[in-house]
C-alpha cells in the first residue's frame, strides 16, 4: 500500500490553535502525554498498539502544495502562517511503550516532547491511530484468553472502513490470533491469512456432497468444510464424513480437516457433531466454530462443554462491539519556557478527579517479582527519578494514600518502560515485524497474574506515582484552588 500523507487528517482547532502560538512568538518547549483514563470492557489491562503508523505519520509529516491551497481556501489562515506549515516538519523527541506492552490508566503510551506548534499537530492523528489499535488488540487479547487458543480474525466485512480492517486485523494478530482473512493484512504486514468457504459455494452445487467434494479435490491440505448449510447433523456433517472416508481411500492425508459451524446451537452441534466424527475414526479432524462469537459466548460456550477447537471471530472483536472506544487522551503536562533548561510542571485542573492529570516531564518504572516474573505493580515518577533495585521501594495507592506497600530490596527487578522513538526529529527506533511484536504481546500478557486477566472484576494492578510526583501534584491542585479564592 502507497504511503498516505495524513497531514490533514487533524481537527480544525489544532490548526487554529497553531496561528495562535505562530503569530504571538510562542516557541516553548512542552510535554504532552498521551493516555488512558479506563480499561476496555471494563479489563484489568490494555495493550499498547499501532506505534510503527504513528511513526510512519510523523515521518511523512508535511504540507503539500494542495494542502496549503485547501487551507488558504477556508480564509481563516494568513500568509505568513501557511508559509510557516509549507517548510513544516517535526523536530522533537518523541518516548512510547514498545507495541504490544501491558499498559494501565494514567500511564503515559506515548510522550511528545517538542515546540508547542508541532506538538500541538500531533494530537488528533497519533489518537486516532494507537486508540483504534489498542483497542482492538485489547478486545482480542480477551476473545483468545476465553478460547484458550486457536481464534482466527475474520472481521473484513464488518470493520468500519478498510483502514478500521487492515490495521484492525494488525492489532488482533499482535493480540494472539493466529490469523486473519484480510488478504492486504497478510500482505503488508507477514501475517498468516486463513479461511474456508461460503454457504454460496455450498447452495451454488446441485447437491452438498457435490459440493464438499470438489473443495477437498482442491484444498486438501486446508479441507475446512461449512456444514450448516442445510441441516448440520443429518447432511452437513454426514457429507463432511463420506468425503473425509474418500479422501482416505485415495491415501490423501490431509495437515488441517475438519468442518466448521456457524449456527445453531454451537455447543449441543459441536458436541454431537464430535461424536460423529470420533466415531468415524477422525478424532483429530478440527471442529471450528463463527457465529457472533465474543469472549463472553466463548467462555460461556466452553463451561457448556462445546467441541471447538478453533474459533473464527469477527463482528464483535474487530468492532469492539460492547466497548468501541478506546478513550486515549492528549493533554499538555510540563512547559520549558524559551531560554530555561527546566520544565515546569502544569497541571489539568477538574471537578471530575479522573479528569485531572498527573504533571511535569515523567517516565514509568514496572516492578516484577523476582521469582515469579509477575508484575507488582508501576511506578510513575519524574523522568530524572532513579530506583536502584538494592533498595526498597515503597508504593502506595495515589488516591487512597493509606494503601502502601513495601517492595524489598532483592524481591523485585525494574523496567523502564518508555523507549525514545524520535530523537530532535530523527527517528532512532526500528519497528520491529508483527511476529516479533506478538511474541513481545505474549510475553508481556504472561507477566500478569490470571486474576488480573479474568474477563469479570478483574484484579487490579497498581499505577502508584512517586512521592516527588505526587508532591508535585498536590502542589500544584493547592496553588489552583488559592487561585479560585
Amino acid at each position: 500500500m502507497e504511503k498516505r500523507n495524513l497531514t490533514l487528517l487533524t481537527d480544525l482547532y489544532e490548526l487554529t490553535m497553531m496561528q495562535g502560538y505562530f503569530k504571538y512568538g510562542n516557541k516553548e518547549t512542552v510535554v504532552f502525554d498521551a493516555f488512558y483514563r479506563k480499561n476496555p470492557c471494563d479489563g484489568g489491562y490494555a495493550i499498547c498498539c499501532g506505534l510503527e503508523q504513528v511513526i510512519e505519520y510523523v515521518k511523512n509529516l508535511n504540507f503539500s502544495y494542495d494542502d496549503i491551497a485547501y487551507l488558504r481556501s477556508l480564509k481563516i489562515f494568513d500568509e505568513d502562517f501557511l508559509d510557516y506549515l509549507s517548510s513544516y516538519h517535526f523536530t522533537g523527541d518523541i518516548y512510547a511503550l514498545p507495541e504490544g506492552t501491558v499498559m494501565f490508566p494514567y500511564e503515559p503510551m506515548i510522550k511528545v516532547v517538542a515546540p508547542i506548534m508541532e506538538a500541538q499537530l500531533l494530537e488528533a492523528a497519533l489518537l486516532n491511530i494507537v486508540n483504534h489499535q489498542s483497542l482492538i488488540a485489547t478486545k482480542t487479547s480477551r476473545v483468545v484468553y476465553a478460547a484458550g487458543g486457536g481464534v482466527m480474525e475474520f472481521g473484513l466485512r464488518r470493520a468500519q472502513g478498510p483502514d478500521a480492517g487492515i490495521y484492525g486485523a494488525r492489532a488482533a494478530c499482535i493480540a494472539g490470533c493466529v490469523g486473519t482473512s484480510n488478504v492486504l493484512t497478510g500482505q503488508m504486514f507477514d501475517v498468516a491469512v486463513k479461511g474456508t468457504h461460503a454457504h454460496s459455494w455450498v447452495m451454488s452445487f446441485p447437491d452438498e456432497y457435490t459440493a464438499f467434494k470438489t473443495y477437498a479435490e482442491l484444498y486438501p491440505n486446508a479441507c475446512i468444510l461449512l456444514v450448516d448449510t442445510y441441516d448440520t447433523l443429518n447432511s452437513g456433517v454426514p457429507n463432511a464424513i463420506k468425503v473425509f472416508d474418500e479422501m482416505k481411500a485415495k491415501g490423501i492425508k490431509s495437515n488441517f480437516y475438519g468442518i466448521r459451524l456457524d449456527s445453531g446451537d454451537l455447543a449441543y452441534l459441536s458436541k454431537k457433531a464430535r461424536k460423529m466424527l470420533d466415531d468415524a475414526g477422525y478424532p483429530d479432524a478440527v471442529i471450528s466454530a463463527s457465529s457472533d462469537l465474543d469472549e463472553n459466548l466463548i467462555a460461556s460456550l466452553k463451561s457448556q462443554g462445546a467441541a471447538i477447537t478453533s474459533w473464527g471471530v469477527g463482528t464483535n472483536m474487530i468492532t469492539s462491539k460492547d466497548w468501541p472506544s478506546f478513550g486515549g487522551v492528549y493533554k499538555l503536562v510540563a512547559v520549558k519556557p524559551e531560554g530555561s533548561e527546566e520544565f515546569l510542571p502544569k497541571i489539568k485542573v477538574s471537578e471530575n478527579i479522573e479528569k485531572i492529570t498527573n504533571p511535569g516531564n515523567k517516565t514509568i518504572y514496572r516492578i516484577y517479582g523476582k521469582e515469579t516474573g509477575k508484575i507488582i505493580g508501576d511506578l510513575i515518577c519524574m523522568a530524572d527519578e532513579k530506583y536502584p533495585e538494592d533498595e526498597d521501594i515503597l508504593l502506595f495507592d495515589p488516591v487512597n494514600t493509606w494503601k502502601k506497600t513495601l517492595v524489598k530490596a532483592g524481591t523485585f527487578t525494574l523496567r523502564e518502560l518508555l523507549v525514545k522513538v524520535f530523537d530532535k526529529g530523527v527517528c532512532v527506533y526500528e519497528s520491529p515485524s508483527v511476529a516479533e511484536i506478538t511474541e513481545n504481546c505474549a510475553k508481556e500478557l504472561n507477566t500478569l497474574w490470571d486474576e488480573t486477566r479474568r474477563l469479570v472484576n478483574p484484579s487490579k494492578v497498581y499505577v502508584d506515582l512517586s512521592d516527588k510526583l505526587y508532591q508535585t501534584k498536590h502542589q500544584l491542585l493547592d496553588k489552583a484552588h488559592n487561585l479560585n479564592k
